[in-house]
């Protein structure tokens, strides 16, 4: 990161961040089991399903906060609490780039886009992006998975995200009836 990356986020900024990191990290653990009843069948990793649920609080702070870096900065701290805390632990160092690189995506697709989480589509394309990055890494890291389970990982994943994406949308226009976070 480059020096004075964190000066453009002001303290309510960071304690945003901070939350959403640690909502998506405390979420998985609920949500994940549940997801497995689902996939476990289809031979589809669990977290493909649940992604969209713990992706979304990427989308949800980016949108709150909406300046560049938010979503990466979001996977920084999730990665840090992980490694730290020892929770999910058969990543093990990999947690770096399976928490960071959906961050890096959310922040690329809003940069791309010009704009952050303003619209449903936006929310929706959000949540994609970090859902199928995390899929992507996880599956041909640890799961090797034939073509056929692949895709329909990558088909969930997409709807997952995206659904995750639309719930964060919500949640921001929710949460700006109360001045929390930035109108877009």
């Amino acid at each position: 990161m480059k020096k004075g990356f964190l000066k453009k986020f002001s303290m309510f900024d960071l304690v945003i961040i901070t939350m959403m990191a640690a909502l998506g990290v405390a979420i998985k653990p609920i949500i994940v089991p549940l997801a497995h009843i689902i996939t476990g069948p289809f031979f589809i990793p669990g977290g493909v399903i649940a992604g969209g649920f713990y992706m979304l609080w990427i989308v949800l702070g980016h949108g709150l906060v909406n300046k560049r870096g938010t979503g990466t900065l979001i996977g920084v701290i999730q990665a840090i609490l992980v490694i730290s805390m020892g929770i999910f632990g058969t990543h093990g160092a990999i947690s770096i780039i399976t928490y960071v690189a959906p961050g890096i995506m959310v922040d690329l697709l809003y940069i791309i886009l010009r704009g952050g989480v303003n619209s449903p589509l936006n929310a929706f394309l959000g949540g994609v992006a970090a859902n199928v990055t995390g899929t992507v890494l996880v599956t041909i890291v640890f799961f090797r998975l034939p073509l056929i389970p692949l895709l329909l990982s990558l088909s969930a994943a997409s709807l997952s995200g995206g659904l995750g994406g639309l719930v964060a949308f919500r949640l921001i226009k929710q949460l700006q009836k109360f001045n929390i976070g930035v109108a877009p």
